[in-house]
């Protein structure tokens, strides 16, 4: 049985030619808040699980699974963050919502990030946690390539040695989270559980082909960010071993309206690891702007 969220409710919202899960909280009357996940094993439930009880009661949360990921099925993987904004762009028109404040996590906060680059009038402020797409390359220039020849194997054999590293989820669960104590034991539970899922990680690894070129990143948004107006909170923990936090601390200084607050002793999933200051930074924020 798959993961619900307390204060959630699971809809299918029929797009693109297939059916995507939304994970829904709060009432439709109250200011629209869209999560957007990460990559890997991620899916809404997993990322936003404590979200819909603590932002329910005063916004309508919408949580989609995005092509690839969890629940959704019947669409292709979409690739490249660009792609995956557009898709967004398209289920809020689904859902009859004109604009929203937009929070997303790692690869989530790379869509999110394109969302108000290409749509800003379907974003009210946005609340980045670790986002992607703020990097020239994968560590040193070696790594880089590595990981692109890695990207570029046939099908089969990336298909193969995503089912092996799906096998110890457990240990890649350790590798990306700082404390695993601080996760609640049913997110851990899913998270396994969507590691064995039938093509599980697919989305993931067509969104790092998308990006991934020979000498560097083809989504590395640092250079033009600056153009994004759209009020923004970064929240990134310190022991982030994932996405470096230099990306988020340059974007916050070269964007108009940004602000960056990092948490120490604080992995990659830091609205999870840190729940009561991330509530506590967003609550704040949302305030700021009337979200």
């Amino acid at each position: 049985m798959t993961l619900l969220p307390h204060g959630a409710r699971s809809e299918y919202l029929d797009l693109d030619g297939g059916r995507v899960r939304v994970l829904r909280g709060g009432s439709a009357d109250a200011p629209p808040l869209l999560l957007v996940h990460g990559g890997s094993n991620d899916n809404a439930a997993i990322s936003w699980y404590r979200m819909f009880t603590e932002f329910g009661s005063d916004h309508s949360v919408i949580a989609p699974d995005l092509p690839g990921f969890g629940g959704t099925v019947g669409i292709e993987p979409l690739g490249g963050p660009a792609a995956q904004a557009d898709f967004l762009s398209r289920l809020l028109s689904g859902l009859g919502v004109e604009r929203a404040v937009v929070a997303g996590v790692s690869m989530g906060g790379d869509v999110a990030l394109n969302l108000a680059r290409r749509h800003p009038d379907r974003v009210r402020a946005l609340v980045l946690i670790a986002p992607g797409g703020l990097g020239d390359r994968v560590g040193n220039r070696f790594t880089h390539r590595a990981a692109w020849w890695a990207a570029r194997m046939p099908d089969p054999l990336l298909f193969r040695f995503s089912a092996l590293a799906n096998r110890f989820v457990g240990l890649a669960l350790r590798a990306v989270v700082h404390d695993v104590s601080t996760m609640p034991p049913e997110v851990v539970a899913e998270f396994r559980r969507e590691g064995r899922r039938p093509g599980a990680s697919l989305g993931y690894l067509r969104y790092n082909q998308a990006n991934l070129g020979p000498h560097g990143m083809r989504n590395d948004l640092l250079p033009v960010v600056g153009e994004i107006s759209t009020p923004t909170l970064f929240f990134h923990g310190e022991r982030d071993p994932i996405v470096p936090l230099r990306g988020s601390r340059r974007a916050a200084e070269l964007m108009p309206d940004a602000r960056l607050v990092t948490v120490p002793e604080c992995g990659h999933w830091a609205q999870l690891e840190a729940h009561d200051r991330f509530v506590e930074e967003t609550r704040a924020f949302l305030d700021t702007v009337g979200g």
